[in-house]
């Protein structure tokens, strides 16, 4: 009975360290460039600082707003809904994605239905098509040309 045990138990051992194992092949998140890639330096003042961290976008095709083009594009998705700007980085990322539609050449009448589903749900529930028109204007307008 003892060594049934211990068996069961080398299998699940086994059995997790090759989950483990196995889990980061599929791990789409991951950007091998970043390695190579070189770090900025970090020098202390000793001043604190008001500045907003900003994460640097990754390396892709898809336009990334400055800060300027950010704090536009925050803006008029609040003016449309304040639910949309909620958490800015995830609002970023659909704008992204929006500017991905529109410079990859989709109809307006897609990438006005994509921005509506991107946008709804949450603190946002239900858009409108009138809204889903501004919010392209607003990704269009601000960064996206």
């Amino acid at each position: 009975m003892r060594r049934k045990k211990n068996r069961d138990w080398i299998i699940v051992v086994c059995a997790v360290i090759a989950t483990v194992a196995v889990l980061p092949l599929f791990d789409d998140d991951t950007d091998t460039t970043a390695a190579s890639d070189p770090k900025p330096s970090v020098t202390t003042s000793g001043k604190p600082t008001t500045e907003l961290s900003v994460k640097p976008p990754r390396p892709s095709g898809i336009p990334s707003p400055d800060a300027a083009q950010t704090e536009a594009l925050i803006r008029a998705l609040r003016a449309v809904d304040p639910g949309l700007a909620t958490k800015e980085d995830r609002a970023i990322g659909r704008a992204r994605s929006i500017c991905m539609d529109v410079q990859g050449g989709k109809d307006a009448v897609t990438v006005q239905s994509n921005a509506k589903s991107r946008y709804e749900g949450g603190t946002v529930p239900k858009l409108s098509d009138d809204q889903a028109a501004k919010i392209v204007s607003a990704v269009k307008s601000s960064f996206c040309n």
